[in-house]
């Protein structure tokens, strides 16, 4: 029975469990086996010599005056001839033949005894792991099993998944691995301790084993984001104003991030400066790319909208989107970057809705529609009388329930809608051309009329009602617009400025060439340069003189 003792206290230390639980397990498998075996529900006590290391078995009943259940109970003489002191109600305690268990029972016994070592197994490694998660361990390939490692830890095994892995690794059976403990679960079938090699704790780690600044704390690493194989981002910051925290983590000549590299077979490390302002350090974040500017959207959701040059858009948003994708896993932020095109053709985009916002289709049933037509449209997706100004006729047509004539009855009641728009431009145009017109005489009466005193000067009597050839009439004034007329409209009896006057209407012809040849001398006199005005013929009309309003139109 020695080789017993001796069995469970191997069995101990190799799976590190107390060997206590090894002997309650081999006591309870062999009541499950005693129970297949005398096939009753009889109450069984198994125990353990500790000198010898025999285990005997009990059956386990109740001594009563009078037996109601014989499983459990036995009448107090029954009792008495096992255990003469028995008094009512003493458990007696019956001795089970254990050789006559089988093989069938052996086998069940050493299933729950595995069973048992198992779990208690199981308990001891969540105990010892549970509370070590995130830590840099080191491994020993143990075994491939498909896609998968298992990894020898020294007191267990570790499983390492597809998932936990870089792309850019491959191991075999002995090779040295460094890893950090996922978690630990203590219900899988397997090995409880996953690790993983492509978790941004493992950056971490490798960071404060390098760096001795993070490891003394006046270095601090704020956040890790990471996609293992092609690339990750750490944002340091520094505690000490004369330590540069991204000089540190380089190290001279770049040794101490280098060594880093050749650990994770390759992978790019990007160190990012740590910022408590989001915008600077989105800036910094996004690098290598250029930032021409950050405005916050919902600080509440933190969403932010990012602005780089139309050159730079690429590079920010990097390979797949993997730039920005890591930024934004490292600010903890939603980051929408666009180049400066796109942000000024959204922004026209947004001002043109503003100014001209889409009217409903169901205006047009104030300019004559019926409204079924205007169900059918709205029906076909035609919500705004922009998009039904666009479409052609034969689009309405294709409409269930629009014929031709509805289409005419549709373009009128567009053309109506429209229209009210194009009448107040009309209005204010013909309004602005009456005010420059009436504006003009303002501005020559302003301006002098050299022209005006010509006539005056050159009348034979002195009045002052005769016109210069080129003075301007007011505006609004449709006589005015006729440069050779000088009398006022409605006389009939003035002559075209070229017509010679009947020869019996004049009745002293040398009299008619002297006034005429006073009145150009008094003009030339004077200055006026009206006298050279197209249309200014000889001849005037008898009496003109005596009138004392000249008959020549073209003067």
């Amino acid at each position: 029975m020695e080789t017993i003792f001796q069995s469970i206290e191997i069995l101990s230390k190799e799976k590190g469990i107390d060997p206590q639980i090894v002997f309650d397990a081999v006591k309870d498998a062999m009541l499950i086996a005693a129970r297949k075996h005398y096939r009753t529900n009889e109450d069984y006590v198994a125990e353990m010599d500790p000198k010898t290391g025999a285990i005997h078995l009990f059956a386990v009943k109740k001594a009563v005056e009078v037996v109601e259940d014989p499983v459990h109970e036995m009448t107090l003489a029954e009792a008495r001839r096992i255990q003469p002191d028995a008094e009512a109600g003493a458990e007696i305690r019956i001795t089970k033949n254990t050789d006559q268990l089988g093989r069938i029972s052996a086998q069940t016994a050493k299933q729950v005894i595995l069973q048992k070592v198992r779990e208690a197994e199981r308990e001891t490694v969540y105990n010892e792991y549970s509370g070590r998660a995130g830590e840099l361990v080191n491994c020993t390939v143990k075994r491939v099993e498909g896609p998968e490692y298992v990894l020898d830890l020294g007191k267990t095994e570790a499983k390492l998944a597809k998932k936990e892995q870089s792309r850019l690794e491959s191991y075999s059976v002995g090779d040295r691995v460094r890893c950090v403990i996922r978690l630990v679960d203590k219900a899988s079938k397997g090995p409880g301790v996953l690790v993983s090699r492509a978790a941004p704790e493992l950056v971490m780690r490798l960071f404060e084993q390098e760096v001795p600044e993070i490891y003394d704390g006046t270095v601090s690493i704020k956040g890790c984001a990471r996609e293992a194989g092609e690339r990750t981002k750490i944002a340091v910051q520094s505690r000490d104003r004369d330590v540069d925290s991204v000089g540190a983590c380089v190290g001279m000549k770049g040794m101490r991030v280098q060594s880093i590299i050749r650990e994770l077979r390759g992978e790019k490390i990007d160190i990012i400066e740590y910022s408590e302002d989001p915008v600077v350090f989105a800036t910094h974040a996004l690098s290598p790319a250029k930032v021409s500017k950050i405005s916050i959207v919902d600080a509440v959701d933190k969403q932010m909208e990012v602005i780089v040059d139309d050159s730079q858009l690429s590079l920010a948003i990097g390979k797949k989107g993997q730039n920005v994708r890591l930024a934004a896993k490292l600010l903890g932020w939603k980051i929408d970057i666009k180049s400066e095109e796109e942000k000024r053709q959204e922004v026209e985009t947004q001002m043109a809705a503003m100014v001209a916002p889409g009217a409903p289709v169901s205006v047009l049933i104030d300019y004559g529609l019926a409204e079924k037509t205007v169900e059918k449209l709205l029906e076909a997706g035609i919500g705004t009388i922009e998009k039904l100004g666009g479409m052609t006729p034969e689009q309405l047509e294709e409409i269930q329930g629009v014929g031709p004539k509805g289409v005419e009855k549709i373009f009128e009641c567009v053309n109506a809608y429209y229209a009210q728009f194009e009448q107040p431009a009309d209005a204010a145009g013909g309004q602005l051309a009456v005010e420059e017109a009436a504006a003009a005489p303002t501005e020559a009466e302003l301006g002098g009329e050299p022209e005006a005193a010509v006539p005056t000067e050159a009348e034979p009597t002195g009045e002052a009602e005769a016109a210069a050839p080129g003075e301007a009439e007011p505006a609004g004034e449709p006589e005015a617009a006729a440069p050779d007329e000088a009398e006022p409209a409605g006389e009939p009896e003035a002559a075209a400025p070229d017509e010679p006057e009947p020869a019996d209407a004049s009745p002293d012809a040398t009299a008619l060439e002297a006034a005429e040849s006073e009145q150009f001398d008094t003009i030339e006199d004077a200055g006026s340069p009206t006298h050279n005005q197209p249309g200014a013929g000889p001849e005037a009309g008898p009496g003109d003189a005596g009138e004392g309003v000249p008959k020549n139109d073209g003067v």
